[in-house]
């Protein structure tokens, strides 16, 4: 997916920068960026590759370089370099993104027909982020280049635009993906994350609505474009993406694990001995549900933290399960014997899960292992943002399922994404086989929506039902 962070100051902005965007590494394992601007140096950039190493450790080395900054942006990202340096007829100004551009082959052929050029490649292909500053550009003024493309793209962007002035911010035209501002004494900062704030004494100052563009200096914000008419939030940023302490749209990521958790444990009539979470993200769901059901809490599996404080990302297949095994321990103590209920976020491949079980009965001696997911089953693939690592809807266990039932993969979706449907009870039980548990629950989209606390048509559930509510041709605006 990827996090940003910008911050603007009267002082230097540098630390503010370097932890900020640090506060946004749980959204990307790939590469790591940040661009500052000040009236002595001008624009400075560094950027770092981050997969087998970690934002702070490739940073806090070269921080000098960007001494008497009073205005920078960070990313994390899971896709290309960033930010970018530009120079054209609206200034020179440095650009990053958290985006996914469904037609972004078609776009690079028209800009390319334009003769416009890239000089960003990205593993031999065109660099999102310079595309949609070569959009940009095509704009007599900012404002008119950021909706140049979200008139263009399909997917989402959203985007911080540092220039000599200040920093633009502007949220994905459908709200996908979150911009949070802060504010503090002689200070603004945007981020993806609100996490990034209380520890550098920002407070929550706006959130930057649907397509909204708003422009920050150190003393105050100033908006260039109002927000749409229509949202679509992700929904995985509460089930997945996102940090706990983390608050979007008002609603609270570890507020509402807890009560994901709490609510299906009302309905659910399975005997345990305890509810344990699978770390990080099932965890704040299993404490609601253990609350809800009257059982304890009890950590079965921890997540190695030394080494792996958050979950590297590998190239190929088998070195991700190989990291997945060695970064959780299964806890023999407290699992010998016991009827142990599981919470995790979802269920993509499965092939991690069935290793993991496999491990508990065999080795730890587990009796029972029933596995609740805080959300219905993943039947169809995101076009929107960049949800998992996976290439092909073919990667989901409930696509082979359907495939092994119907002889198509693609076959009445509709009926396998519908709650309690003969084809969906069907489809759950083989998956519950084939991962070797002994029961499993998926949240409803119901449960899902309530416990998120917004209208279900300001909350994007494609992945789950196939409806986003809106197409990626549909304007946000209209």
């Amino acid at each position: 997916m990827g996090g940003i962070f910008g911050t603007i100051a009267k002082k230097s902005c540098v630390a503010d920068l370097f932890y900020g965007t640090d506060y946004n590494s749980h959204l990307g394992t790939r590469r790591g960026g940040m661009a500052t601007f000040s009236k002595e140096k001008g624009f400075v950039r560094s950027i770092h590759n981050l997969e087998s190493s970690y934002f702070r450790t490739k940073f806090e080395p070269s921080l000098d370089k960007f001494e008497g900054a009073t205005s920078g942006i960070g990313v994390i990202s899971d896709t290309d370099a960033q930010p970018l340096i530009m120079n054209s007829h609206l200034g020179r100004f440095a650009i990053c993104t958290v985006a996914k551009i469904v037609n972004i082959d078609e776009l690079t052929k028209e800009l390319l027909d334009k003769n416009m050029h890239f000089a960003e490649m990205s593993s031999g292909s065109t660099n999102p982020t310079e595309l949609v500053a070569l959009l940009i550009i095509q704009g007599k003024s900012f404002k008119e280049g950021i909706e140049n493309v979200f008139r263009h793209i399909k997917g989402s962007c959203s985007m911080l635009i540092l220039t000599e002035s200040g920093i633009i911010c502007a949220r994905d035209s459908w709200g996908r993906t979150p911009i949070i501002i802060g504010k503090k004494d002689g200070a603004y900062a945007a981020s993806s994350e609100s996490t990034s704030f209380p520890n550098l004494d920002y407070e929550t100052d706006y959130e930057v609505g649907p397509g909204e563009i708003i422009k920050i200096t150190a003393d105050g914000r100033e908006q260039l474009r109002q927000p749409n008419n229509k949202m679509q939030v992700c929904s995985f940023l509460w089930v997945y993406y996102g940090f706990p302490t983390s608050t979007y749209e008002g609603k609270n990521v570890e507020q509402v694990r807890f009560d994901n958790g709490y609510n299906l444990a009302k309905t659910d009539p399975v005997e345990v001995d305890c509810c344990s979470g699978i770390p990080d993200s099932g965890t704040g769901m299993a404490m609601g549900y253990a609350a809800g059901k009257g059982v304890p809490y009890q950590r079965c599996i921890a997540k190695y933290t030394p080494t792996w404080p958050r979950s590297f990302t590998p190239s190929n297949q088998k070195m991700r399960s190989l990291v997945a095994k060695m970064k959780l321990i299964p806890n023999k103590a407290m699992l010998g014997g016991k009827r142990v209920l599981f919470c995790d976020d979802s269920i993509v491949r499965g092939t991690q899960l069935r290793d993991n079980v496999k491990v508990l009965f065999d080795k730890a001696g587990l009796k029972e292992c029933h596995m609740r997911i805080a959300c219905p089953p993943l039947v169809y693939g995101c076009p929107f943002i960049n949800f998992t690592s996976s290439k092909s809807d073919m990667e989901l266990i409930t696509r082979r399922m359907i495939e092994k039932f119907e002889g198509d993969a693609n076959k009445n979706l509709d009926k396998y994404a519908t709650t309690d449907s003969p084809e969906y009870k069907r489809m759950v039980e083989a998956i519950r086989k084939d991962l070797g548990l002994t029961s499993l629950k998926f949240n409803t989209i119901e449960q899902l929506i309530a416990a998120i606390g917004l209208p279900k048509c300001q909350v994007c559930t494609h992945c789950f039902d196939g409806s986003s509510q809106f197409s990626l041709e549909e304007k946000a605006d209209e």
